[in-house]
């Protein structure tokens, strides 16, 4: 009797054990890097898919992220200083030495031999791309990446196109080649994965007070009525 009893708790323990394990394909801080693509002025003034408000909020909710959970970023350029203009306050608010970003000539990130070796030289199988435009600056090293074995996830709505075909279409393409969509919500709350993570619980939520919107709005709110 003993014997079976031992052996129906252990084999509880060992489904209990099995249903904790997270699966491969989730992100967390150690197992990817994040690429941030060309969030530069001259390419948010003609991105009409996404507005630039709730743009510049999704790009604030990852780059604080990764710089919560100390994730290796690449920050790119295009033209910075003749055509582009510098990036966006919310990436220079979580990576403000801007001599560690990338500048390049080339539309597809890949091809440039000093961006590629910054995201490659990091060593990760899994890279997060967000940037302007989604159909030229995203889809081109998406592509790029997956055929030379990378598995690739994209942040949809922290990258933005000249119209809502251009940036569906382009999502779509990369899709089909394998890479995944991603929002960026999300991508915060997947790399904080549990709220008892004290160590990182009130700069996540935090965060989301600030670039957050309803969410955010919602957290504000707890903390104040529930403190009484």
């Amino acid at each position: 009797m003993k014997k079976v009893i031992f052996t129906a708790v252990f084999a509880l323990t060992a489904i209990a054990t099995h249903a904790q394990k997270p699966s491969p394909a989730l992100l967390n801080p150690t197992n990817h890097t994040l690429v941030l693509i060309d969030h530069e002025g001259q390419m948010a003034f003609a991105t009409k898919s996404i507005d630039a408000i709730d743009l510049r909020n999704n790009v604030g909710l990852i780059a604080g992220a990764s710089k919560i959970f100390n994730v290796p970023t690449v920050v790119t350029t295009v033209a910075e200083k003749s055509f582009s203009g510098p990036v966006f306050p919310e990436i220079l608010e979580a990576f403000p030495n801007t001599s560690q970003y990338i500048d390049r000539t080339t539309m597809n990130t890949w091809e440039d031999a000093n961006a590629y070796k910054a995201i490659t030289s990091k060593g990760k199988k899994k890279l997060v791309f967000a940037g302007l435009w989604t159909s030229v600056c995203i889809v081109g090293p998406t592509l790029s990446a997956i055929s030379d074995g990378y598995e690739v996830y994209v942040v949809t709505d922290a990258s933005g196109d000249v119209s809502k075909e251009a940036h569906d279409q382009a999502i779509s393409r990369m899709v089909q080649a394998g890479a995944k969509p991603i929002t960026s919500l999300q991508y915060l709350l997947e790399l904080q994965r549990d709220w008892s993570r004290g160590e990182t619980y009130k700069a996540v939520t935090d965060l989301a007070v600030k670039y957050g919107g309803a969410y955010g709005i919602g957290i504000q709110y707890a903390r104040e009525m529930l403190k009484h």
